[in-house]
């Protein structure tokens, strides 16, 4: 179960990318909370306590006890983070009102544990296929992860979403059938090497190209040369 976090917040007026720009250069995050009546809430967080509280959950999907103009916390869950796509810094964020009473749908990250087989003894190369998982769940039941162990895969196997243990009180919307993490065969680039350098040893003694599915013969051009003219 994911642990909730508590912030603070302050109500706010000014909308716009000039409003917004004040803000961050001021150390505030804007952001907004909806909720399923489709009503908005305008609000600002401070910078620093939003990426202290960011920096000790593994999800950016987690709930969120808001505290706004000092008023006591309101549920809510953080659904969305805007990052600067140079810095990564949190430019806007986004929350849900939730009812405690009432399934929510959320995406969960899927964490690989373990080392497979297949790289560690076989060679293979380790695929992550599936980053998050899509599931329903109360909110209390919420959770930061699924850790997902991959010690036992070889190459050639995968996991699929099937194969994952969430536990009864989520239920799973993704489809079964995609495939979460699998150990891909080592890559022949080795092999392909070889396969070329044969290839080009291939020649006759002339420099030209042996005929197909004939061996080369060697001295039979010395032979050819010194046979006799024929007799008219």
């Amino acid at each position: 179960m994911a642990t909730d976090s508590k912030i603070a917040a302050e109500t706010r007026s000014d909308t716009g990318s000039t409003a917004a720009k004040r803000l961050r250069r001021e150390g505030w995050i804007p952001a907004i909370i909806n909720n399923e009546k489709c009503e908005s809430k305008l609000i600002r967080i401070n910078q620093h306590d939003f990426q202290m509280m960011m920096h000790a959950h593994r999800s950016e999907h987690v709930m969120v006890d808001l505290e706004i103009d000092g008023a006591a916390g309101k549920k809510v869950l953080l659904s969305e983070v805007q990052h600067d796509p140079l810095s990564g810094d949190p430019q806007h964020a986004e929350f849900y009102e939730v009812s405690l009473t009432k399934k929510m749908k959320v995406s969960v990250p899927i964490v690989l544990i373990g080392e497979a087989v297949g790289v560690t003894i076989g060679g293979g190369r380790l695929e992550h296929l599936l980053r998050e998982l899509e599931v329903e769940c109360l909110p209390a039941d919420l959770i930061e992860g699924i850790e997902v162990d991959v010690s036992e895969l070889k190459i050639g196997e995968v996991l699929t979403v099937a194969d994952l243990n969430v536990g009864a009180k989520l239920d799973v919307d993704t489809d079964a059938t995609i495939a979460v993490a699998g150990v891909a065969a080592p890559t022949v680039e080795a092999d392909a090497a070889a396969g070329e350098e044969g290839e080009d040893a291939a020649v006759t003694a002339e420099g030209e190209p042996a005929a197909a599915g004939q061996p080369e013969v060697i001295g039979e051009k010395e032979r050819e040369e010194k046979k006799e003219p024929e007799k008219k």
